[in-house]
């Protein structure tokens, strides 16, 4: 295995009409902790927390303890008490199978979630992985109005959650922000979504760029660009909400919002609803609370909150980027508690913590992608994730240490995961997309560490975390405490796309006439997919294909299904009985397969379901589970059924992630830290569910296979 490296490390007065909001300084310094005393009364059920943070290498934080001991005095003293231990990931290492992994205590075989993407069985187009929607019932009305009585929204995760299984024995939990948690499971306590909660206007959440440059185009799907024009002084424009399914072919609904640009005091006057915010160029707003009218029937309004940052305001040039439609907490569309009025509780001004973010990856990885924010307005505006999550911690350990029943606390944090996929490039001098000069530029206004650069961000990001760690000690005291993450971390320096090494090696064969797609810089490149309809792939011929991050299925008879929209029979053409020969013959020749660039090995490890899963959902997974070498991973285009032209291709795009974890298991173990000893041998995550379990003296559920971590 290749050795995996590891990166060194305006002011306006606000003007009052209405309620105004208060807006953050530009780069959302001050603290966020709250001046919350802890109380820790006896308990009728021993304390346990989780403190998850996604992403948290144990190489990495090992390392930025040795270099920056200073920063990192809370991580220093718990690795002195019982050290840092790897934790062992899922298979695939990808979040919402890995924490579905956690939740259920066991693998994917057994909780059905194998991806953050699966696959329609006829159109071979992606589909949602960790929820499923019946069908609803469709009533034309006159015109183009309809009545439609949308289907549920159910989990497609199998397996009691592990704090259904404590509520049964009546063991209190409060489970913040737990990703895949959505729809949200109820405990005995209160029980919040985190990742995979979609936004009101899409599923992962898509800002808006309003922009009066006409040269500004929209960016790859990760953002809206609306383009506006300026008359004396203001803008007239909206902002994008959900479908309205009244009306036939469900177009979005939208809210007004009217811009004042006051070129004189160097400020935007933004009007959303009954509420007016002033910002200066660099400033942020808080959340806002925007409503969409459903017309026909006001009940059905959708009520989201939106925050705004203002670009620029130069002569001839307004940007102002608007976040994605999160759910409302106070009055959510969505559920995102249990019970349903605890995120309201928490959001309230007085005695809450105000509006928070809902959408499941509040970082805007996005609006980085997509060119609306630069590096350091993507870390501005992750900074202030991180203070409402420090905010919350306070809110959600005065909750649970003033309880006299005591029982189970986790608590996450996203920003090591989300900001290190986006710019561990910059710490990172071999890779492609490196730029030494942005590496060099100044981030102590954003570290708020002297003498800090954008080359030291993975470190910071990291140091981040440590007074988030001595704030948790401080309050639990003598309480159990495990500090844990899903995965770890390492770089993604070149492109890998599986299709059209299927293509090259003859497993996926194009109909007559059809081509992968051209070069990226070519004008007339135009997207090539998998999928049946209108796709390029004779399925007749074709062996096997790929969707998903990790995933490679076989075109099998009598799995794979015929599309009846299209004349084409895609019935799938491999005999089970050749199944497992022909998965044997691609596993072998992935894992020889070398970077022709520098003779690195590109797949670690190709798993045969059949091999690494067990129980009752093994049929639903990927044939074959591709593991990346560090350095590689499958494209995003790959990954969503496309074809592009190249096999291999540095990863030199500023529209992609950049260090990763989608690869092979071995490569990226998680991390996993206790106040108490933990027991010799190799821990996995549905380990740590069992060890939960132990510490109320509750055997394992359902399927669990793990075995306790604590001495």
């Amino acid at each position: 295995m290749k050795p995996r490296e590891v990166v060194p490390w305006v002011a306006l007065a606000m003007l009052f009409a209405g309620i105004l909001l208060g807006v953050p300084s530009p780069n959302g310094s001050g603290s966020a902790t709250t001046n919350i005393t802890f109380e820790r009364a006896p308990t009728k059920h021993p304390r346990v927390v989780v403190l998850g943070i996604d992403g948290l290498d144990p190489e990495i934080l090992a390392e930025t303890i040795a270099k920056h001991p200073g920063r990192m005095r809370n991580f220093a003293q718990l690795a002195r008490e019982q050290g840092i231990h790897p934790l062992g990931t899922s298979t695939p290492p990808q979040s919402p199978v890995a924490w579905s992994n956690f939740i259920t205590g066991r693998d994917p075989g057994g909780h059905g979630i194998y991806d953050f993407l699966h696959r329609d069985l006829v159109t071979r187009a992606p589909a949602a992985s960790t929820t499923v929607q019946t069908h609803g019932t469709k009533i034309p009305l006159f015109s183009d109005w309809k009545f439609e009585i949308p289907g549920e929204l159910n989990s497609n995760r199998s397996g009691d959650a592990f704090w259904t299984i404590l509520e049964r024995n009546g063991v209190p939990a409060d489970i913040w922000r737990m990703p895949a948690n959505f729809p949200v499971v109820p405990s005995n306590g209160w029980s919040f979504s985190g990742m995979m909660t979609p936004a009101i206007d899409s599923a992962y959440g898509k800002c808006t760029l309003y922009t009066s440059d006409p040269s500004v185009n929209a960016v790859d799907g990760d953002a809206r660009v609306i383009p506006v024009r300026e008359f004396d002084g203001v803008i007239a424009t909206a902002i994008s909400g959900p479908p309205n399914g009244l009306k036939e072919g469900d177009p979005a609904t939208s809210a007004p919002l009217r811009i004042v640009i006051d070129r004189e005091a160097k400020a935007a006057v933004l009007d959303v609803g009954m509420r007016r915010l002033v910002l200066e160029p660099g400033e942020w707003s808080d959340f806002v609370p925007v409503n969409f009218e459903m017309p026909l029937m006001g009940a059905l309004d959708v009520s989201g909150i939106v925050r705004f940052y203002v670009r620029s305001l130069d002569e001839g040039k307004v940007e102002i980027y608007a976040s994605p439609v999160n759910i409302d907490p106070a009055a959510p569309a969505m559920g995102v508690s249990e019970p349903a009025d605890a995120s309201a509780t928490v959001a309230d001004v007085r005695d809450g913590i105000g509006p928070f973010y809902t959408q499941g990856m509040p970082e805007d990885v996005n609006a980085l992608k997509g060119g609306v924010f630069t590096p350091e307005e993507f870390m501005q505006q992750a900074h202030l994730v991180q203070s409402e999550g420090e905010r919350m911690l306070d809110y959600a350990l005065a909750r649970y240490m003033k309880s006299t029943e005591g029982g189970f606390l986790f608590f996450y944090f996203s920003g090591v995961d989300l900001c290190g996929h986006m710019m561990w490039r910059h710490g990172d001098e071999a890779h492609p997309h490196h730029e030494p000069e942005f590496a060099a530029r100044d981030s102590s206004w954003w570290s708020k560490r002297a003498g800090s650069t954008w080359k030291d961000i993975i470190a910071d990001l990291y140091m981040e975390m440590d007074p988030v760690l001595g704030r948790v000690r401080e309050a639990i005291g003598d309480a159990t405490l495990i500090v844990m993450s899903d995965h770890g971390f390492a770089p993604y320096r070149r492109r890998f796309s599986l299709n059209t090494w299927l293509l090259e090696n003859g497993y996926l064969v194009l109909k007559e006439g059809a081509s992968r797609e051209k070069s990226e810089d070519d004008p007339a490149r135009t997207d090539v997919y998998i999928y049946t309809a209108g796709g390029a792939v004779d399925w007749s011929k074709t062996r096997a294909y790929g969707i998903g991050f990790n995933g490679l299925y076989l075109n099998l008879q009598g799995r794979e299904k015929d599309d009846p929209n299209t004349p084409e029979n895609e019935a799938g053409i491999v005999d089970p009985a050749q199944a497992e020969a022909l998965l044997r013959e691609i596993k072998a020749k992935l894992e020889a397969y070398r970077d022709p660039k520098n003779g690195a090995q590109v797949v670690l490890r190709a798993d045969l379901a059949t091999e690494v899963y067990s129980a009752e959902r093994r049929a639903e997974a990927p044939d074959l589970l591709v593991g990346y070498n560090a350095d590689y991973d499958n494209s995003d285009q790959a990954s969503m059924g496309r074809i592009p032209d190249y096999v291999l291709s540095d990863n030199n795009r500023g529209d992609t992630f950049n260090g990763s974890h989608l690869m092979a298991p071995d490569v990226v173990a998680g991390t996993l830290m206790s106040n108490r000893k933990v027991a010799a041998g190799n821990h996995k995550l549905e380990d740590l569910t069992v060890e939960v379990l132990r510490q109320y003296r509750i055997a394992p559920g359902v399927g669990m296979k793990g075995h306790p971590v604590l001495e």
